[in-house]
């Protein structure tokens, strides 16, 4: 009897036990995944090069599908910015189809996103259409750092809270701050940026005391390198500020980044001592970012602890398309591919933007060409927008232009003195042309390693550039050369303008330019031509109501007949230097050798 009065004991105290055990050992698998910088990458189809594609979010859309199947996880979808430029796709159905629902809001919709953080490609579409956008989607579009100038509160939500399994997951969104540096007030006009690093301290003092969330997730549209662009970690709004905040600001668990395409996948260490995960996909829905998190849950406390965190970047090119998102969203395509069928003109000769890269081309000669004829500006400057475009000779359709001008930029007529016309171009060339010794060294400023040798994007597997491409800008409407072998800032010699008129550096010309140049962006036109940024809306003489894409397809309707041709105004000395140094990089650049592009006149047809 007293045997059995022990075990009975025993197994009283084993079922009191149980429920504990059972309770403090309790663990949820968390999967977050992240899309950013798709830029209308919906359907695994390149309308602007009438191609088959590896990356779309009808790929990411069976991924998430198949996660959504094991039921050991709960997976979250959000989104980083800039899902609305970049691809007809997205422009036709921005501009073109305005009264139907956007058809990327559809999608996200249908895919059923739990977050998205807005970008700055994002805001350059307009009030029009992010704010329509912002109304069509059914779930919260954040940014706590951009403010409604009226009502001093965000313009967008803050933050937003999202509960699987009884975890409370805190999701803070934040925009790169220097929207104001590229883009027209217009298009953002209402809306005050603040710095990023400011607004997450503030913020996460909020959520903590507010919400008490398990898990803080940040949601950040800018990018890892917070040294880009002439900046550093002291700049007040930095570009990119995600990694500081991460490391500045404790209480973060991950961090999504954007904006930079660069493809993350990293732990720091915060200023708590704490680990956290920065991770971020490339573009173009080529890659997704995930993090992986398990989840504890205390007994005692009753509070969910982060027991793991780990990352990974996945390809969607392992994954085939969604089959209900293409049956859904199919005839969609063919309505835009109908749309950028549409001829213009005639092209007689085929055009190439990687001749750009390495001195005057037909490609950007062409667009200072009507630059200067839309706005009857002095002077254009203009820069290569594609890396590696062809548009070839013959008809002229509205899907070509998205290869000879890719961004939604306006066109300014601006007022500069000659002395900041030519401190502009010393600043382009001085981050575009190396100073050569002589023939054998390279034309272009490459980053290199500490050894000496090229250094290789471990992306693109090509060299890299010191400065991006799209701000080689060079000049028309002035004759001018740049010497090579002498350093920056002292290389350009500005003869005459092209119409024969002396120039002089104390007179005050006419300029057409982008308004993501005329606006600050890539900094020629503010630590290059030395003026201040609030200056810049001042010399702004008129701006284009419409972006310079849709400009440009009314120049060449007009026109009907296109004929490319070097202007002739601009040369690179000593000329044999630039002639070897420019078959060697180009070599370098696009493994093949350097040889313009092969011509065939058209008859133009009547």
């Amino acid at each position: 009897m007293i045997k059995l009065a022990r075990l009975q004991k025993l197994i009283i105290k084993f079922i009191v036990v149980l429920p504990l055990f059972s309770i403090n050992s309790q663990t949820v698998t968390l999967k977050l995944i992240e899309t950013s910088d798709v830029h209308g990458a919906l359907l695994p189809y390149d309308l602007t090069n009438n191609e088959q594609t590896n990356g779309c979010l009808a790929q990411v859309h069976t991924f998430v599908i198949r996660e959504k199947q094991n039921p050991n996880q709960e997976v979250l979808l959000l989104d980083n910015g800039d899902m609305l430029q970049g691809d007809p796709m997205a422009y036709y159905y921005n501009y073109i189809d305005t009264t139907n629902v956007n058809i990327f809001a559809e999608a996200m919709n249908y895919m059923s996103y739990d977050a998205a953080t807005i970008g700055n490609h994002d805001i350059e579409t307009g009030h029009d259409v992010y704010d329509k956008f912002n109304k069509e989607i059914n779930f919260p579009w954040l940014a706590a750092n951009a403010i409604n100038a009226e009502t001093d509160q965000p313009y967008f939500k803050p933050y937003t809270i999202i509960e699987k399994r009884g975890i409370k997951i805190a999701v803070l969104g934040l925009i790169t701050p220097s929207v104001p540096n590229w883009l027209p007030e217009f298009l953002w006009k209402g809306i005050q940026f603040e710095d990023m690093i400011e607004s997450a301290q503030n913020w996460v003092s909020v959520i903590r005391e507010k919400e008490k969330p398990d898990l803080l997730i940040g949601l950040f549209h800018a990018g890892v390198n917070f040294n880009s662009n002439n900046q550093d970690e002291s700049t007040y709004k930095n570009e990119n500020a995600s990694r500081l905040i991460a490391e500045r600001v404790p209480g973060f668990d991950v961090v999504f980044v954007g904006h930079d395409h660069a493809g993350w996948n990293f732990k720091t260490v915060n200023e708590d001592g704490d680990s956290v995960l920065v991770i971020g996909p490339t573009s173009r829905a080529k890659t997704i970012a995930v993090a992986n998190i398990e989840m504890e849950l205390d007994s005692l406390s009753g509070r969910w602890n982060r027991k793991k965190v780990a990352g990974e970047l996945v390809d969607t090119k392992n994954y085939l398309p969604d089959d209900h998102f293409m049956s859904k969203f199919l005839m969609s395509l063919n309505i835009v591919k109908n749309f950028t069928e549409t001829p213009l003109g005639q092209i007689t000769q085929t055009i190439s933007s990687d001749q750009s890269l390495f001195g005057p081309s037909e490609f950007v000669d062409l667009i200072h060409t009507a630059q200067i004829d839309i706005t009857g500006a002095d002077v254009s400057f203009a820069a290569p927008l594609s890396f590696n475009a062809t548009i070839d000779s013959g008809w002229v359709r509205i899907g070509d232009l998205f290869r000879l001008y890719h961004y939604e930029n306006y066109l300014y007529k601006m007022s500069l003195t000659g002395k900041e016309i030519d401190d502009y171009l010393e600043f382009s060339f001085g981050n575009w042309f190396n100073k050569m010794s002589d023939s054998s060294d390279n034309l272009l400023l490459l980053k290199h390693n500490e050894d000496g040798s090229v250094k290789y994007s471990s992306r693109t597997k090509s060299p890299e550039t010191k400065h991006i491409f799209y701000n080689f800008s060079s000049a028309a409407g002035i004759n001018y050369t740049v010497d090579v072998s002498k350093p920056s800032g002292e290389r350009i010699n500005i003869t005459t303008l092209s119409d024969g008129r002396n120039f002089d550096l104390d007179e005050t010309y006419s300029v057409a330019i982008n308004s993501y140049r005329g606006s600050g962006g890539g900094g020629l036109m503010t630590l290059g031509a030395d003026i201040p940024q609030d200056e810049l809306a001042e010399r702004i003489i008129t701006s284009t109501d419409r972006d310079i894409r849709y400009n440009l397809i009314r120049w060449i309707k007009e026109k009907k007949i296109i004929k490319p041709h070097l202007i002739g105004n601009w040369n690179v000395v000593p000329k044999t230097w630039w002639e070897k140094g420019k078959e060697k990089d180009y070599e370098l650049l696009f493994g093949k050798d350097y040889l313009p592009v092969q011509t065939k006149n058209v008859a133009p047809k009547r």
